[in-house]
């Protein structure tokens, strides 16, 4: 344990997923607040279904629901959110963009911008859960929703974790998302945009099997916010303090300041200036 300890989240300090062993992966996913909230709401919300519990059939329905909606809700929050660039085009919500997914495609590898925003992911996974499992089965469906939900949360956010780890993993299951996601940020982010499922992405048309099968996209590290956008649309720019940049991640991992730089605040804690 003593050897995980300095990629806890308790430090405040960089934390490169190509330099952590999947031990520290464990400790450091464990200690993240973000989790921590997760499981506790997770817990809460599946003690109160089984509390207010009526219906079997009907509380299976609304966790089989959450089961369906949370990887379509992601489909499109993925896609035509976080990938979209009206965002950073806009003082209110350059801050949000940056911090939920643009600070990411920079440098995919730091665990610390990895994760979604807590204030950003539980309301909307809340608020799009929840009322479904009320439609299905009452408050007992809801809670079992959202408990179940806060489960798929926490399987999402730690295969995405062994994503960006510098680790093979030896399930076929995972080694395929891998290198689906791995695709996604380094060839070209137009397509993938599934974390462990892909369904969506082979639906609608957005799924590719190998980098061959599409151009390498020169927006693939910056989600098109260019110098020239930048230029324009200076809020992001400026968060940034000088690191945006346009080629490969590696940038950020060979740059010794950048290691020791303090973690990203939320955006309700970010400031202009």
């Amino acid at each position: 344990m003593a050897a995980s300890a300095p990629f806890s989240f308790l430090k405040n300090r960089k934390h490169n997923l190509d330099r952590m062993t999947l031990g520290d992966l464990v400790y450091s996913f464990f200690t993240y607040y973000a989790v921590v909230a997760y499981i506790t709401v997770g817990l809460i919300s599946l003690a109160l279904a089984v509390k207010w519990f009526e219906h079997p059939l009907r509380m299976l329905l609304a966790m089989l629901a959450a089961s369906v909606a949370f990887p379509f809700g992601w489909y499109l929050v993925h896609k035509h959110i976080l990938h979209s660039r009206f965002l950073y085009k806009s003082p209110l919500t350059a801050a949000t963009w940056k911090r939920i997914h643009f600070d990411h495609h920079q440098d995919p590898h730091d665990l610390r911008v990895l994760f979604g925003a807590l204030a950003n992911v539980l309301p909307t996974v809340g608020g799009v859960i929840a009322p479904i499992g009320y439609l299905i089965g009452g408050k007992a469906g809801a809670a079992a929703a959202l408990g179940w939900a806060m489960v798929i949360t926490c399987f999402y956010e730690f295969c995405h974790c062994i994503q960006h780890l510098n680790y093979t993993p030896k399930s076929r299951f995972l080694k395929d998302i891998k290198r689906l996601h791995l695709s996604h940020h380094f060839h070209n982010e137009q397509g993938n945009y599934g974390i462990t499922n892909y369904f969506w992405d082979r639906l609608f048309g957005t799924f590719y099997e190998k980098s061959g099968d599409r151009p390498k996209s020169p927006t693939v590290f910056n989600l098109g916010y260019t110098a020239e956008e930048a230029q324009r649309y200076p809020w992001v720019d400026r968060l940034s303090g000088g690191t945006r940049g346009d080629g490969h991640p590696r940038r950020f991992w060979e740059n010794p300041a950048q290691a020791a730089a303090p973690a990203t605040p939320e955006p309700a804690q970010r400031q202009e200036g």
